[in-house]
């Protein structure tokens, strides 16, 4: 494959900064906090229009990965409204600082609720948000009536997204801990998630402190969890896209498992 475009996810205070102590290209970060429904905070010292001239400068890319919060296939009005409202003012305040894109998961429904109904809020949700830059919807990894789980539920996800007006603006992140932890055997996953959506725009390269189909999302550095190194590597390789690690460690581990990852895909 061409050079690896790879990043870690970082503090946000100077994501620029934090690219180039992993020797990195990209940076992954939070506007503000991540528990949170305020509205995104820019802590760049300098402001929005700094932070994009220096990531400029510095040839580094930036992704924003919105709150966790954000649950717009919801059923329930005070999680789903504040939700929506919430992610198109990251996906604005995103555009500001030239990301290359927002990240938010797929959400869940309640395990008796109709999933139907989850998908076509999705559908509502993306015919309703003004987007300068591309949202990129993350599988997740636990959840009996998750949107973004399972790859028949992720089919059902896209057909929805599918007949929104600015469908076409949506893009897909692949996490690997979550598709492992959810049940998607990471050999096949990529061909099978191309199959379903089209493309891949970013990869979360994560390894798994919990067993295949445990439904748990906790992360660890590459090579020490329940995931083969070779299968972490094979789904950066076939995605082709650039990668992100969400590991613990700071920035020696995750410099650490940008180095492994280099090595192992050979760029």
């Amino acid at each position: 494959m061409a050079t690896l475009h790879v990043g870690g996810h970082v503090e946000q205070d100077d994501p620029v900064a934090e690219a180039q102590a992993r020797g990195a290209t990209l940076s992954q970060f939070f506007l503000g906090d991540p528990q949170s429904y305020k509205g995104p905070v820019i802590r760049y010292e300098a402001g929005a229009a700094a932070l994009k001239a220096a990531a400029e400068a510095a040839g580094i890319d930036l992704y924003v990965h919105a709150p966790y919060p954000i649950n717009v296939a919801s059923l329930n009005n005070r999680i789903r409204i504040p939700g929506r409202k919430l992610l198109q003012q990251h996906l604005l305040a995103a555009a500001e600082i030239g990301a290359k894109g927002v990240v938010v998961h797929g959400g869940h429904l309640g395990t008796d609720e109709d999933a139907a109904k989850g998908f076509d809020n999705w559908r509502k949700c993306i015919e309703g948000l003004e987007m300068p830059v591309p949202l990129l919807i993350e599988n997740t990894a636990g959840g009996d009536n998750a949107m973004a789980r399972r790859l028949e539920a992720i089919a059902r996800l896209w057909d929805a997204i599918g007949q929104a007006e600015g469908g076409d603006t949506v893009g897909f992140c692949l996490d690997t801990c979550h598709a492992h932890a959810g049940g998607n055997e990471l050999e096949t996953v990529v061909d099978k998630v191309r199959g379903i959506t089209g493309r891949i725009d970013l990869v979360h390269c994560n390894d798994s402190r919990d067993e295949f189909d445990s439904g748990a999302d906790r992360h660890t550095n590459l090579g020490s969890g329940h995931i083969d190194g070779a299968d972490l590597a094979h789904v950066v390789r076939e995605a082709s896209a650039p990668v992100v690690v969400e590991t613990p460690g700071g920035v020696q581990g995750q410099t650490d498992d940008i180095d492994w990852l280099r090595e192992q895909v050979g760029s």
